[in-house]
């Protein structure tokens, strides 16, 4: 078992046990329950921390843990004041604005939230901590803080050096993107937010691929702009409506995913490629470029296509992209590529919201790619994705005979299964969390009603091939059981 599941499922055994205690009593020894739980002293040590965050234990230097006293009972409502008055403020539109800004984190959070302990999570966005570089983060960081001027202020785009090296990532061999036309961003969501709200106003529809990342639905949203939905298949967006989308709405952004897509895993393909870029131009439109999986090929997958940003020398093109989900969730290093005034206008909004990117976290990212464990990490990573790919989709054909994979992709996370017609997809997944694996509902993926119900399974976020086809098994029960 990986020791952040025992800290969980440890803290979750010592809580359930406080109620023979009482408050101020001292708790078994770090060293007792080294022994009782065959645990390592480090997670003992974490789960103790845990109850002492909740307030449910107190640590004393050399003393040891204790029963913390009961918190003292909440002040009565009236004196903490009455802030009912923020409903009317936070809610009411001045003048006849049709699109109310509304800040919902749900499509967001539903990555985040913690599975419960002996659940199998496979909806999580991130690598599983075994397949994270943790060695070479931790020894990038410490060479990092001791680089000359590591911790004065950096220049607002960012690092030179770490402008250049994005530069050269996204614009190819060719040098189709120079490093001033790079901006060093927190990470991938930060870039996309940065994107919205430098391109439309308050109000604007913004077109979208239907299924797409919910992340993007909600930063939209919270900016005050109309998701518009346009179809996507197995080759990528559909042109013929992305046409018509742009006729039908006067829309002046496009955001696309082109490799591996998230949720489909669809690539977009050459034709549709030149033809989403003539479609932009003709509108006078921005594409929004999220590249985010160029790093998680697998380890089969065929030799990618270049960006877009890198075919496009008319600036339609507004590239983000992140080193995040290919390293840890907490290496939050991204870029924004953008040519002519649109840059200006994307510096000036993250400037106002967040100053720049710490400097430490930007010459740590340059230590990481410049070393050799880069390159050693992307092929683990490559071929640990496909085994792990080929496992899911037998687990999948296994235990889930009635479940449709139509499309696979040779990268990414995650495969986007089709459920059988009628499903209650709400129902299976409260289901499946019943039966012990945890699932993302198709629903979070579309900004209006889906065609057909659906799940996505991440293969990244679990221990092993043996935990996927346990939740699997655990899905298929669910499944069954609906």
């Amino acid at each position: 078992m990986h020791e952040r599941s025992s800290v969980a499922e440890l803290a979750g055994i010592l809580r359930g046990e406080l109620d023979r205690y009482s408050p101020g009593e001292k708790l078994p020894s770090s060293r007792s329950l080294v022994d009782r739980f065959r645990a390592s002293p480090v997670t003992v040590s974490r789960a103790l921390a845990v109850l002492t965050a909740e307030g449910l234990v107190v640590t004393r230097p050399g003393a040891g843990a204790f029963r913390a006293e009961p918190a003292s009972a909440p002040a009565a409502r009236a004196e903490r004041g009455d802030t009912s008055w923020q409903q009317v403020a936070l809610s009411a539109e001045p003048g006849d604005r049709t699109v109310p800004r509304s800040v919902d984190a749900g499509r967001v959070l539903a990555a985040f939230t913690p599975t419960p302990p002996g659940v199998i999570d496979l909806c999580g966005g991130y690598l599983h901590p075994a397949l994270q570089p943790e060695r070479a983060l931790a020894a990038a960081l410490a060479r990092a803080g001791r680089r000359p001027g590591a911790w004065e202020r950096p220049p607002l785009e960012g690092v030179g050096a770490l402008r250049a090296w994005f530069a050269r990532e996204i614009g190819g061999p060719g040098g189709a993107v120079a490093a001033g036309d790079v901006l060093i961003t927190a990470g991938g969501q930060s870039a996309l937010t940065t994107a919205l709200r430098a391109l439309a106003p308050p109000g604007a529809p913004v077109l979208v691929e239907s299924p797409t990342y919910p992340g993007v639905l909600a930063a939209a949203r919270a900016s005050g702009l109309r998701p518009v939905p346009v179809p996507v298949d197995a080759d990528g967006v559909r042109t013929d409506l992305l046409a018509e989308a742009f006729r039908a709405t006067g829309a002046r952004v496009f955001f696309t995913q082109p490799l591996f897509q998230n949720p489909t895993g669809a690539v977009l393909s050459a034709a549709r490629r030149r033809e989403v870029l003539r479609l932009a131009r003709a509108a006078g439109a921005f594409v929004v470029e999220d590249d985010f999986a160029r790093r998680l090929a697998h380890e089969d997958a065929p030799p990618l296509p270049p960006s877009l940003a890198s075919e496009d020398p008319d600036g339609v093109v507004v590239h983000l992209c992140s080193l995040t989900k290919f390293t840890s969730p907490s290496l939050r290093v991204g870029a924004l590529a953008a040519r002519g005034p649109v840059f200006d206008r994307l510096r000036a909004v993250q400037i106002v919201d967040s100053f720049f990117v710490p400097r430490p976290v930007q010459e740590a990212a340059l230590e990481l790619v410049g070393s050799p464990a880069w390159g050693r990490h992307g092929r683990a990573v490559a071929g640990e994705l496909r085994v792990r790919r080929e496992a899911l989709l037998a687990a999948v054909r296994r235990e889930l005979p009635s479940v449709a994979v139509d499309f696979v992709p040779p990268g990414g996370f995650h495969i986007w299964a089709r459920l059988p017609e009628g499903t209650d997809e709400a129902g299976l997944v409260a289901a499946a969390l019943r039966a012990g694996v945890a699932v993302a509902p198709g629903r979070l993926y579309y900004a209006a009603e889906p065609p057909a119900p659906y799940v996505r399974m991440c293969m990244a976020g679990v221990g092993g091939v043996g935990e996927l086809g346990e939740g699997v098994r655990r899905l298929g029960v669910a499944l069954g059981g609906g």
